[in-house]
């Protein structure tokens, strides 16, 4: 498979090192100083792109991906803004994307256990539920992309929660989210259902960037010659 790889930093590289070694062949890194590569003429030659970049490029580097009739594999956050435009565009353009905020199996899994707890505390209001993320000082974004995406699944489950915000909070229908950027961390999400009697903790521990960079070259191997919008749940057949 051949492999564009658009953000080349130590992501990027990770996925670089991964798809090496699985046999694949990157034909394209786009970094900060070769922009000028995100064209058709170059970007049509892969299989797929990888994109990990920014929240301020990613929106442009997936439309520069449509433009070439390459399926493209984002695991860039902070922009989600414009994530329901990105999908319309590309079923409109009968192209393939895939985005998730997180891609380390472990992650995808979590995610399913935290819908399960969080559909099981609805009926326990007893439980405030909070949460805390930490990352290494690089990450741009607060909350992690990962972090939000547990709690629109809290608050979708939970309806005594109606909305979350990026501190601690004492407000009942509020939900918290205490971020901290702590080196050399690539990533903790502790979710706390917590009462006068007792807490309910689960916790994933990111022990390197291995896991995300394996999961988006799977997501990539996945998504080669397909058409649509997925996600993890989808490649991890999770639905």
């Amino acid at each position: 498979m051949k492999i564009a790889l658009i953000g080349y930093g130590k992501m990027g590289q990770a996925i670089d090192a991964i798809a090496t070694a699985k046999g694949h062949e990157v034909i394209l890194r786009v970094d900060i100083n070769s922009q000028h590569l995100l064209e058709k003429e170059h970007l049509s030659k892969a299989d797929v792109a990888i994109e990990f970049t920014t929240p301020e490029t990613a929106y442009h580097n997936i439309l520069k991906c449509f433009e070439a009739n390459v399926p493209v594999v984002s695991g860039t956050t902070g922009w989600l803004e414009k994530l329901p435009e990105i999908k319309a565009l590309c079923k409109e353009k009968n192209q393939a994307f895939l985005h998730t905020t997180n891609f380390s199996v472990g992650v995808n899994i979590f995610f399913e256990v935290n819908k399960k707890l969080a559909a099981l505390m609805a009926s326990q209001p007893q439980y405030n539920v909070w949460m805390e993320e930490i990352h290494h000082t690089q990450k741009k974004d607060a909350p992690s992309g990962t972090a939000i995406t547990l709690a629109e699944q809290i608050l979708e489950a939970v309806p005594r929660k109606k909305e979350w915000v990026n501190e601690t909070t004492e407000q009942s229908e509020v939900m918290g989210i205490v971020s901290k950027r702590i080196d050399p961390a690539p990533g903790t999400h502790t979710v706390t259902y917590t009462s006068d009697i007792d807490d309910i903790t689960i916790t994933h521990t990111a022990h390197s960037r291995q896991g995300f960079a394996a999961g988006a070259v799977i997501a990539a191997e996945w998504l080669k010659d397909k058409k649509g919008v997925f996600t993890m749940r989808d490649v991890l057949n999770l639905g």
